[in-house]
């Protein structure tokens, strides 16, 4: 299933729900006032914000009357082509030129890091990737297993230790297994932390100063996971580990649980952080890279 059609069975989940909301709207009736107000509103209760609701309803307002536009389906166009613009990914590649090339995941607790870290690795093993998975949440033996398992599912290198190791020690053994075993990717996983927990982001920084030392331009990539359902949350932790620790991407999982989906929008408008990929399922390939104009299109 494409992309767009897994966003579509994702997102419509109620009559009630975000996108049905905006295809009733989009449906007939002339342009006014209140075809504003209404879609301000069906922006900002799917998760929008507020700043981002307001700038794109304007930008629509300018377009259309530039254009001249009196038909809802050609305002509808305008919108889809607004919000695109608004989520360009244009920033990040998600092909790999560096040798090893180290990918680090982060996150809080319950967003998805471990089962990212393996769908994540699946889609590069089936590119026919040579890669190396790291349990870096050392701090939950079931996490270690969890990713040891997805590893031999997909058949992958797994660098793990006992619980309760020391994390930084831990990466510093993989990338030395990675420049050994001619490794094309690696993926860190992490434990999850609170931005407020300051030695817990302090490990976190540890962690990419050893891993750069030992592999200088390492990490390549640091993907920040955030759980979708968390709505305006999501926002907030994104800014917050940012500030910690420069994020390149954002990886969105469990879109399927959410019937609102705009926070997609949001994150992307005031952070500038590119979503690299969505999660839309618990199956190993429920992890899909993501695109800007069919998630516009889903949505719309």
């Amino acid at each position: 299933m494409s992309l767009i059609n897994h966003l579509k069975k994702s997102l419509v989940r109620s009559k009630s729900g975000f996108v049905s909301r905006l295809d009733d709207l989009f449906g007939s009736g002339e342009i006014n006032e209140a075809f504003y107000e209404e879609l301000e509103d069906i922006l900002v209760s799917g998760d929008v914000g507020v700043q981002t609701s307001l700038k794109l309803v304007d930008q629509l307002k300018e377009e259309i009357k530039s254009q001249k536009v009196k038909d809802r389906d050609e305002a509808k166009n305008i919108l889809l082509q607004l919000i695109t613009e608004i989520m360009d990914s244009s920033g990040i590649t998600l092909e790999h030129d560096q040798q090893p090339f180290v990918i680090l995941l982060v996150g809080v607790n319950g967003s998805g890091k471990t089962t990212s870290a393996a769908k994540l690795a699946n889609i590069y093993r089936q590119k026919k990737n040579n890669v190396l998975l790291v349990a870096g949440d050392t701090y939950r033996a079931a996490a270690i297993d969890q990713l040891e398992t997805w590893a031999g599912r997909i058949d992958v290198d797994l660098i793990k230790q006992e619980p309760g190791s020391d994390p930084s020690a831990l990466f510093f053994d993989a990338m030395n297994a990675a420049k050994a075993r001619n490794v094309d990717l690696v993926i860190g996983d992490t434990a999850g932390r609170l931005h407020s927990k300051h030695n817990l982001m302090e490990e976190l920084s540890k962690i990419h100063r050893v891993i750069s030392r030992n592999m200088p331009g390492a990490p390549h990539q640091v993907l920040l996971v955030v759980d979708a359902t968390t709505g305006q949350n999501a926002v907030a932790q994104a800014r917050n580990f940012n500030q910690s620790l420069p994020i390149d991407g954002l990886i969105l999982t469990k879109l399927d649980g959410t019937a609102r989906g705009g926070i997609v929008i949001n994150i992307q408008d005031e952070l500038k952080i590119p979503v690299c990929y969505v999660g839309i399922g618990e199956k190993i390939d429920d992890l899909v890279p993501f695109s800007p104009e069919d998630f516009a299109r889903a949505l719309l």
